[in-house]
């Protein structure tokens, strides 16, 4: 209560960053305390009466470099999100002057690295492939669901479902995320993704984000379809997928799935009383 009684009186900075169009709201909660409710997450992330964002993200104090927190622009909280996760490292590496970091979120520890020429890399750790890991809400094969398309199922600290198709610009993708979002063998709701495999190396990739909706990018997404390329035998280990936003580079190694690319901060500011007496 303290916390926001100070936010009603001072305001509440933040940053605004993104990954290939895929925006965040960035707020460092290390050297005072913030209370972020889903009512406040949804009015920061409104895109006409707030700042808007495809995720909020938030940076507290604990055993490593930093713990990351994430909430969706519906309110609702996500364990991982990769390009936040990298947008957040970048700012903590030209804040500290460190090139490797140590981060902890709800999905566990990741590591990030300055992988030079401006981008940033970050480990998303193993990718969960077990039915109840994901999880899905019966025992099934996860690597072609029994739903129309036969999508693979894959968990990076939140959930997937790869659609493999032959041309993913031809996909009518506001209505056909919306509609798989809620499958029922997707207890938790489900991120979705449509790929086009451009070549053994190279995917084509459009996403739908849970409690969001079409993003430019999305970093967990292009790790699941990395992931899930490979275990069909349509790509190696080591992708470049070409998102709505631009190109990431995805490297499903033995320490876990590394994934490469370049951030922005656009800028930093501070939520005014007013805007947070709006939301009530």
């Amino acid at each position: 209560m303290r916390a926001m009684q100070r936010m009603m009186t001072s305001g509440l900075p933040f940053m605004k960053m993104h990954g290939l169009g895929n925006d965040f709201v960035i707020v460092d909660a290390r050297a005072q305390s913030v209370e972020i409710s889903p009512a406040l997450a949804r009015g920061i992330g409104h895109r006409q009466f707030g700042v808007g964002f495809d995720q909020l993200a938030v940076i507290e104090n604990g055993n490593a470099d930093a713990h990351l927190v994430f909430y969706n622009a519906d309110g609702s909280t996500s364990a991982a999100c990769g390009n936040a996760t990298r947008c957040i490292a970048r700012f903590l590496m030209e804040e500290s002057g460190k090139s490797e970091l140590t981060l902890t979120t709800e999905r566990g520890t990741l590591f990030a690295c300055d992988a030079g020429d401006g981008m940033t890399s970050v480990n998303m750790g193993q990718p969960q492939l077990e039915w109840h890991e994901i999880p899905l809400a019966e025992e099934v094969g996860t690597l072609e669901l029994p739903i129309e398309g036969t999508p693979t199922a894959t968990g990076m600290g939140n959930p997937h479902c790869t659609f493999f198709v032959e041309n993913a610009e031809a996909i009518p993708l506001e209505e056909f995320g919306a509609r798989y979002e809620y499958h029922p063998l997707y207890p938790e709701r489900t991120n979705v993704q449509v790929a086009q495999v451009i070549g053994p190396d190279h995917i084509r990739m459009r996403v739908w984000e849970r409690g969001v909706g079409i993003t430019l990018a999305s970093g967990s997404s292009s790790c699941a379809t990395a992931v899930a390329a490979a275990r069909l035998g349509l790509t190696g280990r080591k992708v470049q997928i070409d998102l709505d936003g631009g190109t990431i580079w995805v490297d499903w190694r033995e320490d876990g799935v590394w994934m490469t690319g370049p951030t922005c901060h656009v800028l930093s500011g501070t939520l005014t009383p007013e805007f947070l007496g709006s939301l009530g």
